[in-house]
């Protein structure tokens, strides 16, 4: 397998972390959807982020689908999913609650580093913020009422979102979400980007 994209995104870091839980061989291509546009576009031309080619070269792209596919090929011993009713609530209710804090922290990105000044849109980066920091105070409370695990091998694909989507944030955005007020995750994501398979797997 092969991995297109650039580990400064947080959705193509998430599907390379998993990947390297899940144990897969997979080789990593770092191709910019901007500076390397083209390069991209003769590999995918959606050019979207990640992009995961499968043996057979089928491309799979959005990470959630890739991740739902990764599941499917680990087969019974996948660990991404959790198959009980209740543990597999929390995970879908954690990811969707941190890929929420993904979105609004490109979307707010994008508009400041893309868009030219004057062509800024205050009042859609201003309720862009109020979605942003909602996300991350519902997973703040959320964390409150059950601790996230503490070994590599105890994380499912939604401890693998919730600690990257905050390590994303707070290098790009530290001025609009503040650490003093989420301290468990702060603490989660010290934690996590401590853990072997983050370390080898680097924000770009």
């Amino acid at each position: 397998m092969k991995l297109i994209g650039m580990l400064d995104s947080p959705y193509v870091r998430r599907v390379a972390i998993c990947l390297k839980l899940l144990k897969f061989d997979f080789e990593h291509e770092s191709i910019s959807v901007f500076s390397t546009y083209d390069q991209f576009a003769k590999i995918n031309p959606v050019v979207k982020a990640p992009t995961l080619i499968a043996d057979n070269g089928q491309r799979v792209m959005d990470s959630s689908v890739i991740l739902q596919y990764l599941a499917t090929l680990a087969g019974p011993d996948q660990r991404l999913f959790p198959t009980r009713p209740d543990d597999a609530l929390r995970t879908a209710h954690l990811n969707g609650l941190a890929l929420a804090a993904c979105e609004k922290s490109v979307q707010i990105v994008y508009e400041r580093n893309l868009r030219p000044a004057e062509k800024q849109h205050e009042p859609w980066v201003d309720r862009v913020t109020t979605q942003l920091l909602a996300a991350y105070a519902e997973l703040e409370r959320d964390l409150a009422t059950a601790a996230l695990p503490k070994e590599a091998d105890q994380f499912d694909a939604s401890h693998v979102t919730v600690a990257i989507a905050w390590h994303f944030t707070q290098m790009m955005l530290p001025e609009v979400v503040s650490k003093a007020a989420h301290p468990r995750l702060q603490a989660f994501s010290e934690l996590a980007e401590q853990l072997p398979v983050f370390l080898s797997t680097p924000a770009e």
